[in-house]
């Protein structure tokens, strides 16, 4: 699905269908675009978001909420959208990778 890989800056979310306890298919379709800025996971499941946030190739994974972040902490994407952190002259250095998870703990 072209949307679901391109790096798109606007309004746009992308719902996928996927068979029950196929979590390893979802982080295959997922991880396979040349982007990882952000990436959002919504469940009841927190133990599974946590297994999901932790294989998911992007900068923020926000679970269960999106775009709920403080503009004051460090931020930066994998892959193409890495600019200035995985393209930068220190992307060798493991350090540099990290990754940011935001968890709302009361879903509504």
């Amino acid at each position: 699905m072209y949307i679901a890989q391109e790096e798109s800056f606007g309004p746009v979310m992308v719902i996928s269908k996927f068979k029950n306890g196929d979590v390893d298919g979802v982080l295959r379709r997922a991880n396979a675009t040349e982007y990882g800025l952000a990436s959002g996971v919504f469940t009841k499941d927190i133990s599974k978001a946590l297994y999901i946030s932790e294989k998911l190739e992007a900068g923020t994974v926000f679970i269960n909420t999106y775009n709920k972040t403080d503009v004051a902490a460090p931020f930066g994407g994998f892959k193409l959208s890495g600019f200035g952190k995985d393209l930068g002259k220190l992307s060798s250095l493991s350090v540099i990778s990290h990754m940011r998870v935001i968890i709302n703990e009361n879903p509504t």
